[in-house]
């Protein structure tokens, strides 16, 4: 029986002061920790990513399922489901066991963001030059539940819950 609340769909990204996310297919810092922190918030989920990302990964992550999100109908990969719409790639996510977690990039975040409930965000204090930004949300729509400053490591983790209603692709109830 279908549930009546939608699913919670956190974004997980990491973005420096400029909104840069990426460069050329990597990521343009590299910070250990933050990988940590990634597969702590992460591990047992369903992750949805563009096929750029899951290339740039280049293997399902351990102890998740992954869904990649491609317009080539031909595409296929070992240990990754696929899904050629953001909405069949949220549905199919929702029927499995996880919560959903959309981990990029640059045109999944802008797809996905009006229908996220939740955000866990690194913001990277640095302005590096790169192609791929996160999309910009607007502050009166979100309220940061939690904040762990990290000036060691020159970041913040930063934990985000819509404070409206999102838009929704399953139907019934958008709240949890």
């Amino acid at each position: 029986m279908p549930s009546e609340v939608a699913p919670r769909v956190t974004l997980v990204a990491a973005y420096a002061d400029n909104r840069v996310i990426g460069d050329g297919g990597s990521i343009p810092w590299h910070i250990s920790e933050d990988f940590a922190h990634f597969k702590a918030v992460t591990i047992g989920g369903v992750l949805v990513m563009g096929r750029t990302t899951w290339d740039s990964i280049g293997r399902p992550l351990p102890g998740r399922t992954t869904i990649v999100l491609t317009r080539d109908t031909s595409w296929s990969a070992d240990g990754a489901l696929v899904a050629h719409s953001l909405e069949e790639a949220l549905t199919l996510a929702g029927s499995l066991d996880g919560e959903i977690f959309v981990v990029g990039g640059a045109q999944v975040y802008l797809l996905a963001l009006p229908l996220a409930t939740h955000q866990v965000l690194t913001e990277v204090h640095l302005s590096p030059s790169g192609d791929a930004l996160y999309p910009p949300f607007a502050l009166d729509e979100w309220t940061a539940t939690r904040r762990e400053s990290r000036p060691d490591l020159g970041l913040d983790w930063v934990w985000w819950e819509r404070s409206n209603e999102p838009q929704s692709v399953f139907g019934g109830s958008d709240r949890a």
